[in-house]
């Protein structure tokens, strides 16, 4: 009898465990990765074609820069936000600003005007601010300290399927307008109707408080912090010595994007080739998130150590697929800087093979890299408090880099230039994050929340 009721139980342990729970960790890393799917995946799909999706870049340009200054500040603010408001304000609010975004290239498809899309871009800056500082809290804190790889894999996958998605829409759309155009009305009325399903999910994630690990264990103790704590925390991370080994990595980790979006895809290939290639360059994304975030979490026992095979891996990796891009760089820079013609994907035979696997692996890289960097800053602690100060830092620092690289692109800069800037850039994180890993990332996890509160 008594081994019956064992089994019965233990029947019913492995049938709950095999169902995620709405209020557990992973529940909560799932639903906001929907979200993001929803806002910043699409976002994304719309960058991704270069020039938001208009033959002219300057007004995508002139918006972008205006997003990501805001976004450099409210960034590096939106830890502090996070902990004071909570997350159903903090996502809501930031989310409901990406419909506005795409609204603005709606009305500049009409008009011409590019001073609602530059507003609307900093009125998102603001948003994407409040709601990656959000996110990150959550990827980085919630996960067990022993799968916060795959935990942000998960996050990643689900993330970049706004990506694929958002990429098909257009290349759905525009199918029949192979000659260079502004995509039509339709692809941003979508974009906007799954940003505002976004802004609606966002109201579901719950409070960190509530949320609760399979091991039984809060994923933090804090409800709400005040404002001049988190005014005297922030300061503080400016004479913090793991994030300021961690700047160059964050400026260069959104920097590589104008010269992806507007120099690879948007200047070699035609309008519909550019959405199919944006499914396969956030389908990579996917791909890349799992691969590194197995190597992070499975690969070796000591922590450190998967720390820093995973940050030469990706330095080999990353270093393989800038010289592909210079190879590539050098083809169409000697050929006129630029081609007579667009690329497509079914007319231009083997032309196409090259430039496409090339914006593919930059997909890959942009995943691994990113994927590596939250690695390292959930390897700093585990409590969202903490956490979401370090993601709003990181979050800030990117949008700072992003904010000057779409600015460099409207100023005509060189795509090589641009090129090797961007290597260089990449280059020089990895020795950077490889001193953060050998000098404060921990394989015991005792007292490391504490180690962090004492440095933070």
């Amino acid at each position: 009898m008594v081994l019956n009721n064992v089994d019965e139980e233990s029947s019913r342990k492995s049938k709950a465990s095999s169902m995620v729970r709405y209020n557990s960790a992973l529940g909560q890393i799932m639903m906001i990765g929907v979200v993001c799917f929803c806002c910043p995946g699409m976002f994304n799909a719309l960058s991704g074609m270069g020039g938001g999706g208009q033959v002219d870049h300057t007004a995508s340009n002139n918006s972008q820069t205006a997003l990501y200054t805001a976004f450099a500040v409210f960034g590096v603010l939106g830890g502090g936000i996070y902990n004071i408001l909570g997350p159903h304000l903090t996502l809501f609010a930031g989310c409901s600003t990406y419909v506005v975004y795409a609204g603005s290239f709606l009305y500049y498809n009409h008009h011409k005007h590019q001073s609602f899309a530059v507003v609307a871009g900093a009125l998102l800056g603001v948003g994407a601010g409040l709601l990656w500082a959000a996110q990150g809290a959550m990827m980085t804190s919630y996960p067990p300290s022993n799968r916060k790889g795959t935990y942000i894999s998960i996050f990643w996958s689900i993330f970049n399927m706004g990506g694929v998605i958002g990429g098909l829409i257009p290349f759905i759309l525009n199918y029949h307008r192979s000659e260079a155009a502004s995509v039509n009305d339709g692809t941003y009325i979508a974009f906007m109707c799954f940003m505002s399903l976004g802004t609606l999910l966002s109201l579901a994630i719950l409070p960190a408080s509530k949320v609760v690990r399979d091991d039984g264990t809060k994923c933090s103790s804090i409800m709400y912090s005040n404002v001049s704590t988190e005014c005297f925390e922030i300061l503080k991370l400016f004479l913090n010595w793991k994030m300021l080994l961690i700047v160059p990595a964050a400026w260069s980790s959104n920097f590589f994007y104008t010269y992806q979006f507007n120099n690879v895809n948007g200047a070699l290939f035609n309008l519909r080739t550019r959405g199919l290639n944006n499914v396969f360059y956030w389908g990579a994304q996917m791909l890349g998130s799992v691969g590194i975030g197995h190597i992070m979490d499975f690969s070796f026992k000591s922590r450190r150590k998967r720390g820093i095979v995973g940050i030469s891996l990706v330095a080999l990796l990353g270093s393989a697929i800038w010289i592909g891009g210079l190879i590539n760089q050098i083809k169409y820079s000697s050929n006129n800087n630029g081609l007579t013609e667009k690329l497509d994907f079914k007319d231009s035979g083997s032309r196409f093979a090259g430039p496409f696997v090339l914006y593919f692996c930059f997909g890959l890289l942009d995943a691994i890299f990113q994927s590596m960097v939250y690695w390292v800053i959930g390897a700093l602690a585990d409590d969202s408090e903490i956490l979401s100060r370090y993601t709003g830092f990181y979050k800030g620092i990117q949008s700072a880099g992003a904010a000057v690289a779409w600015q460099v692109d409207t100023h005509k800069v060189s795509p090589m230039s641009q090129l090797i800037v961007n290597w260089v850039l990449t280059t020089i994180s990895y020795p950077l994050l490889l001193t953060v890993v050998i000098l404060a990332v921990k394989d015991d996890n005792k007292d490391e929340n504490n180690n962090a509160r004492e440095s933070s």
